[in-house]
C-alpha cells in the first residue's frame, strides 16, 4: 500500500470535500463520484435518518448515483443533500429524464445537536449551504480526518469522535476504501483505557499502534439513554458490482461497525452503511467478490478508529475530551 494514502480517494474517480463549522459544531463531508456509480445501502440502526435511500434497494430501478452525502445536524441536516445536488446540476451531472437533469444524492445523518455548539441559526437551518460548500471543496488526493466535515460535532459513549477513512487492496487488485463519521452510542475503546476494539485489524499503526489490552472489558458503556447518536459511512471499490453486489458490501461494512464499537446498532444509532462502485475494474469471479466483502469489513473498522484516533474536542465549554486529551502519551 506503500502508494496509497490510506484514504477513500485511493478509489479512482471519487473525491471527497468537508465544510466544517466548530462553532456550530457539525458539519458535511461530500463524496462525488467522476462519472455514475452503481450503488445501494443497508440501515441498522434504529432510529436513522437518510434521503433517496429507498431509491437504493435493489429492487429498485435506477442503479447509479451521482455523490454521497454524510451530514450532522439530524433531521435538520438532511438540507445538505440539496447542496451538493445544486454544485452536481450547475454542472451538468444527473439523470437525465425528458429535458430534465436530477442529480442523485443519497444522504445519511446524524445526531449532534445537543453537543454544545451553536444550534441557533434562524428559519433555516446552514446545511444546505454547506452542502454546496463541501461539494465545492471535494477533490482528489487527501484530506483531513477527525473533528472535520461529518465528523465535526460527533461523539462516543468515551470520547470525542470524528471522521475516519481507510482503505486496502485485494488479492486481484481491486481497490476498496471506507469513509464513515463515528457518533456512537457505544464506544469504540476498550473501557476505560486507550485501546481499540479495531487493534486487531490496524496496519502500519494508522491508530497507535497500541494492540490490545491484557485484559477486556466488555461492559455496557453508552453516552446517554436519552440521545440519539448514529454512526454513518461508505465503502467504495473500483471492482464491478451489481446493484445487489452492492447491497450485500454494504451489510458487510456494517460487520466493520461491530468490530470497532461496543455496542453497534442499537434501538437510538441509526447506523447506515452505503456502497457504491466505480466500475473502473471488471471482477472475475465470486470468490474475488466475497474477498472485498471481507475487506469492506476491515477497512470499515480501521476507518471508525481513525476517525476517534484523529480527533480533537470541540472549541466549546464542557466538551467531551478527545482520546488525544485523555492519553496523550500514546498518541504517535
Amino acid at each position: 500500500m506503500a502508494d496509497l494514502l490510506n484514504l477513500l480517494t485511493d478509489i479512482e474517480g471519487v473525491s471527497v470535500g468537508h465544510c466544517t463549522d466548530p462553532a456550530l459544531g457539525s458539519g458535511v463531508t461530500a463524496i462525488i463520484f467522476e462519472e455514475p456509480a452503481v450503488a445501494s445501502c443497508s440501515v441498522l440502526g434504529g432510529a436513522p435518518g437518510g434521503r433517496d435511500t429507498a431509491l437504493l434497494d435493489p429492487a429498485m430501478t435506477v442503479s447509479v448515483v451521482d455523490g454521497l452525502v454524510l451530514s450532522g445536524g439530524s433531521a435538520f441536516g438532511l438540507d445538505a443533500a440539496g447542496g451538493v445536488q445544486a454544485g452536481l446540476r450547475d454542472i451538468g451531472r444527473g439523470l437525465q429524464v425528458g429535458t430534465a437533469r436530477v442529480p442523485l444524492v443519497p444522504q445519511a445523518i446524524l445526531f449532534d445537536l445537543i453537543n454544545g455548539g451553536n444550534k441557533d441559526w434562524g428559519l433555516h437551518s446552514p446545511y444546505r449551504d454547506m452542502g454546496y460548500a463541501a461539494f465545492k471543496a471535494a477533490g482528489k488526493g487527501a484530506f483531513p480526518l477527525g473533528t472535520v466535515g461529518a465528523g465535526t460535532g460527533a461523539t462516543t459513549a468515551m470520547v470525542k469522535g470524528g471522521l475516519g477513512s481507510a482503505s486496502a487492496v485485494s488479492s486481484q487488485g481491486h481497490r476498496i476504501a471506507a469513509i464513515v463519521a463515528v457518533n456512537a452510542l457505544g464506544s469504540a475503546t476498550i473501557g476505560e483505557g486507550p485501546h481499540f476494539w479495531a487493534a486487531p485489524f490496524e496496519i502500519d499503526g494508522e491508530f497507535g499502534g497500541l494492540g490490545m489490552p491484557e485484559t477486556i472489558d466488555s461492559r455496557l458503556r453508552l453516552k446517554g439513554a436519552n440521545v440519539t447518536a448514529t454512526t454513518i459511512g461508505a465503502i467504495v471499490t473500483d471492482a464491478a458490482l451489481t446493484k445487489a453486489e452492492a447491497h450485500r458490501l454494504s451489510i458487510c461494512g456494517h460487520d466493520g461497525f461491530a468490530r470497532a464499537l461496543l455496542p453497534a446498532h442499537l434501538p437510538l444509532d441509526g447506523d447506515t452503511v452505503f456502497a457504491a462502485s466505480t466500475g473502473k475494474h471488471e471482477r472475475a469471479d465470486l470468490q474475488s467478490f466475497m474477498e472485498l466483502c471481507h475487506l469492506a469489513a476491515i477497512v470499515m473498522a480501521r476507518a471508525v478508529a481513525r476517525g476517534v484516533y484523529e480527533a480533537t474536542a470541540l472549541p466549546v465549554q464542557g466538551a467531551l475530551p478527545a482520546w488525544r486529551d485523555r492519553f496523550p502519551d500514546r498518541v504517535t
